[in-house]
């Protein structure tokens, strides 16, 4: 299913991904990932000593006006700011084509960002109602003389930080890698050393920045590699790293990625998540510590481990059946958990059945049986429900649902419950 390869728990691009020739086992248990807007990613950098355009941000177009006034440049580009890609080509409900615009004039600024705030900006990888636009980023244009690529990422082969880089930036680094492989760079990096001077000074000369510049080059791919450490990112990606005519390297745009796991320390980080664009279903889910990614089918699942989950979606689509969302539970789950996973899954219009599967080893299936069944007594249940337990607790779990007095089907086993999910559907 197409759907699963959002699934991937290695934050990475494909690029990346194909450069390190790596797999990623089809049980990698999901995980919402913190997405930041390309400001927030640049003032990361600034804040670290790396280089990139000067950029003020307004949300309102007075503030547009103001920073026409007194951001002091020769050329201003002006971006919507918004997490989907494409949004170059895009297009606002205010009929403005085009989420990327330059300018020489400062009074055509204000102009350019009211066709863009409270408009929704449409692309590629948006809905098909788009995405309101809250902010947008005027910076500095700066002439581009040559772009290359460069970025920083845990690699699974060498258990640490590997460098990849390429002289080829700009474009798709998966499309390089493909009909160019020579000029796809590695650099693998001891944790514990970290990346010395020679190591840095080699990736500049790789990247073919010439000798004047190449100190100053040598000195940014430091400095990213330190900030990829300090604020636990599992990808810093920059395309363009580029060099400007005057002799100057900037980090023009970037993509950082971060480690869940380390969300208890990076505080500050997390909370300049976005949540605006975010499915509210899974907004909702993470407040309880719920893996759940929601799809467009109509047959909701509520399964035990990431496995058992995505078996448990094909094995409804094999039988004819659409699943409306990824949902694990997890091993550690508690009573309140599935009170809310199972109203999550209720409450989506959409949903036409609910399977619940689960295989109790960790999870006791009473738990699962006393959170449904609590769920239900505060919702009015419209569907069809089918539930299929086994493993622990699971004699106790089928009195729990058999005495609730809930219009429960029980399956045998997961081709059982699967059928007759699919079965109950309307038609």
């Amino acid at each position: 299913m197409a759907a699963l390869t959002r699934f991937a728990s290695l934050k990475m691009s494909r690029g990346t991904l194909h450069l390190l020739n790596k797999q990623i086992p089809s049980c990698q248990v999901p995980v919402r990932k913190l997405n930041l807007h390309e400001y927030q990613s640049k003032q990361l950098m600034n804040d670290n000593g790396i280089t990139v355009q000067r950029f003020k941000v307004a949300d309102t177009i007075q503030q547009a006006e103001e920073i026409s006034k007194t951001l002091n440049v020769r050329e201003f580009v002006i971006k919507a700011q918004i997490l989907a890609g494409g949004r170059g080509k895009g297009t606002f409900s205010s009929g403005l084509q085009g989420g990327v615009k330059l300018t020489t004039n400062p009074k055509e600024v204000a102009p350019i960002v009211e066709q863009m705030l409270g408009h929704k900006l449409v692309t590629k990888q948006t809905t098909a109602d788009g995405v309101l636009v809250r902010k947008v980023m005027i910076a500095e244009a700066l002439d581009i003389e040559r772009e290359t690529y460069l970025a920083v990422l845990m690699d699974r082969e060498t258990s640490g930080p590997v460098i990849v880089a390429s002289p080829a930036g700009g474009v798709d680094i998966e499309e390089v890698a493909q009909t160019n492989p020579e000029l796809i760079f590695k650099e693998s990096v001891d944790i514990m050393k970290g990346l010395s001077n020679e190591q840095a000074r080699k990736l500049a000369e790789n990247l073919e920045f010439k000798e004047e510049v190449r100190d100053q080059a040598a000195n940014q791919i430091k400095k990213l590699y330190e900030l990829f450490l300090k604020v636990d990112a599992t990808q810093v990606e920059i395309n363009p790293f580029g060099e400007t005519p005057d002799g100057g390297v900037v980090c023009f745009d970037a993509k950082i990625n971060f480690d869940d796991n380390a969300m208890f320390h990076q505080k500050e980080i997390f909370a300049m998540e976005d949540l605006s664009e975010s499915d509210p279903r899974e907004v909702e889910a993470t407040k309880y510590s719920i893996n759940y990614i929601g799809m467009d089918g109509n047959i909701a699942c509520l399964v035990n481990g990431a496995g058992l989950a995505m078996a448990t979606m094909d094995i409804i689509k094999l039988y004819g059946g659409t699943p409306a969302n990824f949902l694990d539970v997890g091993g550690g789950v508690q009573e309140e958990q599935v009170h809310h996973a199972f109203r999550i899954l209720a409450q989506d219009s959409r949903v036409k059945a609910i399977l619940v599967n689960i295989f109790g080893g960790i999870v006791n299936c009473a738990t699962i049986a006393n959170g449904i069944t609590n769920a239900c007594k505060n919702i009015d249940l419209k569907v069809p429900l089918v539930v299929r337990l086994e493993g622990t607790n699971v004699d106790e779990a089928k009195k729990i649902l058999s005495k609730s007095g809930l219009p429960v089907t029980t399956a045998s086993d997961l081709d059982d419950a699967a059928k007759k999910a699919v079965d109950s559907l309307p038609v």
